[in-house]
């Protein structure tokens, strides 16, 4: 995990500080000098705590400053989990080598210590969408009684929430469970907000298929998540730092993202690809043996007429917020060409008559491809001798 993604992390954990740490994008000289000297302690200890590898390279540039030295030295060590415990004894005699002063460790503790409520691990998590369209959302919670709560939910935009389990795991299990989420780079999970990660699962819920029941502990849970009117979703974060874009360009890259399978297929119900399917068999079949180039002309119109009648209404809902959505992961991989030519896919899927968008013509070109790939395999080409003069028809 990089150190944006760990202050994104701690954005959410540390709400009082999230103002100053979003609009630093990762850069930790900018950050301390945004910071209160208490906000800046917060944050080193949240991030030595739950972050050690990531804290490590902020304190690298904090060091070298006044105001970074005095919050990595006020951090409490006896509040740390063993890492960021060596970590820290670490920073404070790189600290001493160059003669500013550190305090001295404190005794060990005699008696048993219950941990703080700051000390419970909170934070949320957010993947990319699967082939399907379906995510996973995870969200740590502190529990009442001590210790903390688990959050483990897959949802799809079209077709509400697939799954939702709640766990009281031990401390270690929750940090074997953030390691593997920050090893799996193939299908790699963001830091989120709470909050954010709740208004996505609410939001799933509101399209729960009439056919698919919501899971037992969703409806249990439901009820009890809180209030998320002001957060924002990850999709809009990625629109506020790279803005809106018409480009003819970008929309055609949106639909070359979809071609190669960067994104989707994000297939339609079965029910509403079937039809589709089988008007462009019959195309296809016709006893008419055509050119090559009206097969192709015909078959395009098929496509376009398709995804004008696949991704009307909701549908196109769901496009442009699935696609919103993937910007937010595209930004936070550091790949803005692709996330801008996401929020243009966006904006067309809201604006644009789908038949006439490139990018709802790739993903029915997408799901057809086996049956277009046989069309074109199959079609003969016309010779001289079999067709008049003006004529496009080759007799059977």
């Amino acid at each position: 995990m990089s150190l944006a993604d760990a202050l994104e992390a701690a954005a959410g954990a540390l709400p009082a500080e999230a103002d100053a740490i979003r609009p630093a994008n990762g850069d930790a000289a900018r950050l301390l000098a945004t910071l209160s000297s208490e906000g800046a302690l917060r944050v080193a200890a949240w991030l030595i705590a739950e972050r050690s590898a990531d804290a490590e390279e902020l304190a690298q540039v904090w060091c070298e400053e006044p105001a970074g030295q005095a919050a990595l030295l006020a951090v409490d060590e006896a509040a740390l989990p063993k890492e960021g415990r060596k970590l820290l004894r670490r920073l404070r005699h790189r600290l001493r080598t160059r003669g500013v002063a550190t305090p001295e460790p404190a005794p060990a503790p005699t008696v048993a210590r219950l941990p703080g409520l700051s000390e419970e691990l909170t934070g949320a998590f957010v993947t990319g969408f699967d082939p399907m369209g379906a995510r996973q959302v995870w969200w740590l919670e502190p529990q009442p009684g001590g210790g903390t709560r688990l959050f483990e939910c897959v949802i799809d935009d079209a077709r509400g929430v697939l799954a939702f389990e709640v766990y009281s795991p031990t401390r270690s299990d929750l940090r074997r469970f953030l390691k593997n989420l920050a090893a799996n780079s193939g299908f790699p999970a963001y830091a989120i907000e709470v909050a954010t990660a709740k208004a996505l699962v609410l939001r799933a819920a509101q399209r729960q298929a009439g056919e698919r029941s919501a899971p037992k502990r969703w409806v249990e849970w439901r009820g009890r998540l809180g209030a998320t009117d002001t957060a924002r979703l990850p999709g809009a974060l990625a629109q506020e730092a790279l803005g809106s874009s018409v480009a003819r360009e970008a929309l055609d890259a949106a639909a070359q993202l979809v071609a190669t399978e960067r994104i989707g297929p994000w297939p339609p119900l079965r029910a509403v690809l079937t039809p589709v399917v089988e008007r462009l068999e019959s195309a296809l079949e016709s006893p008419l043996v055509v050119s090559a180039a009206t097969r192709r002309e015909q078959v395009a119109r098929l496509v376009e007429e398709a995804a004008g009648e696949i991704f009307s209404g909701a549908a196109a809902a769901v496009a442009s917020h699935r696609f919103r959505e993937a910007a937010f992961g595209f930004w936070r991989s550091a790949d803005e060409e692709a996330a801008r030519a996401c929020l243009t896919a966006a904006a067309a899927f809201e604006r644009e008559p789908t038949g006439d968008n490139p990018v709802a013509r790739a993903f029915v070109e997408l799901w057809l491809r086996p049956l277009l790939s046989a069309g074109d395999e199959t079609t003969p080409a016309p010779s001289a001798e079999e067709a008049p003069e003006g004529s496009l028809l080759v007799r059977p």
